[in-house]
C-alpha cells in the first residue's frame, strides 16, 4: 500500500540524514523533492501547495533550523504534516441513537460498494458485538441483491430481502421497519450507483436519506482512482450530507493520492480503508498510523490488533505443547504456520507494516516473494497423511508426484523440504534453551487476559495446596 509514494519520500529523507544540520537551501530542496513525489502520487495540486508550504515554514522555523540531527527532525515534521493532512485521529462511528442506527452507503458503480457493506457489518459484529441487518436498495445492477446476499451470509449479518420491482425508498422504509421489529443493533443500506454522478442517482440517493434520516452516511470511493476519488466525494457531499468516507481498494493503491487528498477536498473524515477482497479485510483508518506507512516507519499497532483477532491461539497452544514434549515439526505443522501468516496479509501485509522494511535495499524487498510461501502450501496441500508427518519417507518419485500434483517444479519440493528442516533445527533449539516454557506462559497469559482468569488468584492456591 502506498508503495510509490513511500519509495519516493523514504529516499528524499533518506538524503537529508546524511546532513549535520537543516539550512533553508537543504530544507528547499527536500521540500522540492516531497512536492514532486506528491505531484506523482496524484495527490490533489491544492492539497500539495498547502501541505508543503506548511512543512517548509515549520522547517525553516525554530523548531527543526540548526538542529543537530536533520533528518529526524524533518522527517518528524512531514509525519506530523501528515497526519493533521488526514485527519488527526480516526473518527469512529457514531451509532449513539436509538436502534436501528441507520448506515447508508452511496458511491460509484464498480468502486467495491457492496463488498464494503458486507464488510462493515462483520467488524460491526465481530469487533462492537452488534446485531447487523444489511438491505440492497440497488434495483438496477444485474444481481446486486443476491451479491449481498451471499456476502452478508459470509459476513454473519442478516439479510433482508429485496426485489427489483421495489422502488428504492419502499425497500428502505419496509428494511427500517424490519430491523425495529426484530431488535438489530444497526442496518446498513446498500444505494444504486452509476458509471458517473448524474442528476437521477443524486436524486434518488437524497430521496433515501430524507425517508431514513441516517446517523451515518458513508461515501465508498476505489483508492486507485487517485485525486479523482476525492473530486468525486465532494461532488457527492454538495448533493449529500456525508459524515465520511471509506477507501475501498486501499491494498492496490501504490500512489496514496486519495488517502491524502480526500480529507482536505471534502472536509469528510476517512472512517476505514478496505485492504482485501475478503469479508475481514476492513481496517478503521488511524491517520497516524497511515502516515507511519507512508514514511517506512510501519504499523505495529495495527499488526498486533490484526494478529490478536485473527492468530489461532488454540492452534499456537497446541504446537507449543507439541515441541515442549519433544514431538516433531512436521510439514503439517508448517503447514499452519504458513496458513496463520497469510490470515495477517502473508508476508506484503507484514511488510507494509513491519518497521523499517521500506528501507531494505530493493534487492532484499524482491527476495521476500509472498507467491513463494502461497507456493509451500500448495505443495504441502499436495502431499499424503503419511508425508506431512513423516517428511523422510519423500523419495524420489514422490517429489515428482506432488511436484506434479501441485504444478511446482521438483526443485520446488526440494526448497521447502530444505526450508523444513532449518525450521525443525530452529525448534529443537528454542526448545533446548527454555523458549518453549516461555511461549507456553506468554500463551497461559495471554489466554488468562482474554478470559479475565486471576494468575495471581491461582499462584495463591497452589502455594497454599503445597503448605
Amino acid at each position: 500500500m502506498f508503495e510509490g509514494l513511500t519509495d519516493r519520500l523514504t529516499s528524499t529523507l533518506r538524503a537529508l540524514s546524511g546532513r549535520a544540520r537543516l539550512t533553508e537551501d537543504n530544507i528547499a530542496d527536500a521540500v522540492r523533492q516531497v512536492r514532486i513525489a506528491l505531484l506523482e502520487a496524484d495527490v490533489a495540486l491544492s492539497v500539495v501547495r498547502s501541505f508543503t508550504a506548511d512543512v517548509q515554514r515549520r522547517a525553516i522555523g525554530s523548531e527543526a533550523l540548526g538542529s543537530l540531527d536533520a533528518g529526524q527532525a524533518f522527517v518528524k515534521i512531514v509525519h506530523e504534516e501528515l497526519v493533521h493532512l488526514m485527519g488527526d485521529a480516526n473518527d469512529a462511528l457514531d451509532l449513539a441513537t436509538s436502534p436501528p442506527a441507520v448506515v447508508l452507503m452511496a458511491g460509484l458503480q464498480g468502486v467495491g460498494k457492496t463488498a464494503t457493506v458486507a464488510k462493515l457489518a462483520r467488524h460491526l459484529k465481530e469487533r462492537e458485538s452488534k446485531r447487523v441487518a444489511v438491505v440492497s436498495a440497488d434495483v438496477y445492477r444485474p444481481a446486486a441483491i443476491e451479491q449481498l446476499e451471499t456476502l452478508a451470509a459470509e459476513a454473519g449479518a442478516r439479510f433482508i430481502p429485496s426485489r427489483v420491482d421495489e422502488r428504492p425508498v419502499a425497500i428502505a422504509q419496509r428494511a427500517r421497519d424490519d430491523a425495529r421489529t426484530r431488535l438489530d443493533d444497526v442496518l446498513i443500506v446498500d444505494t444504486a450507483g452509476r458509471l458517473a454522478v448524474d442528476e437521477a442517482m443524486m436524486a434518488e440517493v437524497a430521496a433515501i436519506h430524507a425517508a431514513l434520516e441516517p446517523i451515518e452516511t458513508l461515501f465508498v470511493v476505489d483508492a486507485m482512482t487517485g485525486q479523482d476519488a476525492a473530486t468525486t466525494a465532494k461532488a457527492f457531499h454538495e448533493a449529500l450530507p456525508l459524515t465520511g468516507v471509506v477507501l475501498a481498494k486501499a491494498d492496490g493503491d501504490a500512489r496514496g493520492g486519495a488517502a491524502l487528498s480526500v480529507r482536505a477536498v471534502t472536509g469528510k473524515p476517512i472512517k476505514f480503508l478496505g485492504v482485501g477482497e475478503k469479508t475481514d479485510a476492513l481496517e478503521a483508518f488511524h491517520p497516524d498510523r497511515v502516515a507511519s506507512r507512508i514514511l517506512g516507519m510501519g504499523d505495529v499497532l495495527s499488526l498486533i490488533e490484526e494478529a490478536e483477532r485473527k492468530v489461532d491461539r488454540k492452534k499456537a497452544s497446541r504446537l507449543a505443547k507439541k515441541i515442549q514434549k519433544g514431538s516433531r515439526f512436521d510439514l503439517q505443522d508448517f503447514r499452519e504456520q504458513l496458513g496463520q501468516m497469510g490470515s495477517l496479509g502473508g508476508m506484503e501485509g507484514l511488510m507494509d507494516k513491519l518497521p523499517g522494511m521500506a528501507q531494505l535495499p530493493p534487492a532484499a524487498q524482491a527476495r521476500v516473494d509472498g507467491a513463494r510461501f502461497r507456493r509451500m502450501e500448495v505443495i504441502i496441500d499436495s502431499m499424503t497423511p503419511q508425508e506431512r508427518s513423516f517428511p523422510d519417507v519423500i523419495n524420489g518419485s514422490r517429489k515428482r508426484r506432488i511436484a506434479n500434483g501441485s504444478g511446482t517444479t521438483i526443485q520446488d519440493v526440494n526448497q521447502l523440504l530444505k526450508q523444513h528442516r532449518q525450521m525443525q533445527k530452529t525448534m529443537r533449539k528454542v526448545t533446548r534453551k527454555g523458549g518453549m516454557d516461555r511461549m507456553m506462559r506468554g500463551l497461559a497469559a495471554a489466554e488468562g487476559a482474554a478470559t479475565g482468569a486471576m494468575p495471581g488468584r491461582r499462584t495463591a492456591k497452589r502455594r497454599k495446596r503445597r503448605r
